[in-house]
């Protein structure tokens, strides 16, 4: 499994806030949507596409359809909103991101992947991509604000990603230079 293609899959549906006209959590969030644009993966890589589908649901289920107005989760069949009402700025939400947040470092620490992702890879440049979006709302309230009580998981997923990158760019700075003085 690719962590960084899966950190990437997990925050892919909020491209939605960088195309002008449409509407955040709207079909860049639906289930069926995901599940179209997954189809090709699943034909090409069969279960193996698995940890990608689920990552990218996952973002529209659990990280926005329990907050805020909701999500679009079953466009074009209809045009309705699902989502649980908590406001992001609640003390409920910040306890269930807190306890997502947990269990997702619980996760990678049991498993090693938080190891795997400070080895060099050169699929880790991919977090850039969520770095991207992790560090805007959290250093500039751009597109989103994000709660005083959520700085920290951001700032730890921030670090983890940059020092994944950094490990990867000092890597291939150290085979050009190698490769120079031949």
């Amino acid at each position: 499994m690719n962590i960084p293609l899966l950190f990437v899959a997990s925050v892919v549906s909020d491209v939605d806030l960088l195309i002008p006209g449409l509407r955040h959590r709207g079909p860049a969030h639906s289930l069926i949507i995901i599940s179209l644009v997954f189809l090709s993966t699943f034909l090409l890589y069969g279960k193996r596409a698995t940890p990608y589908f689920a990552a990218m649901a996952q973002h529209s289920i659990i990280g926005d359809c329990l907050t805020s107005e909701g999500v679009q989760l079953l466009w074009p069949l209809t045009l309705d909103w699902y989502g649980g009402g908590i406001a992001v700025a609640s003390p409920t939400n910040i306890v269930v991101e807190w306890v997502f947040f947990l269990t997702s470092l619980t996760i990678m620490l049991k498993t090693k992947d938080a190891y795997r992702l400070l080895q060099v890879h050169t699929s880790n440049l991919l977090l850039s991509i969520p770095v991207f979006t992790v560090l805007l709302p959290t250093l500039l309230s751009f597109p989103l604000y994000v709660p005083i009580g959520l700085i920290i998981p951001h700032l730890i997923y921030l670090a983890i990603f940059t020092f994944s990158i950094l490990i990867d760019l000092k890597s291939s700075l150290a085979i050009t230079d190698k490769n120079r003085f031949k």
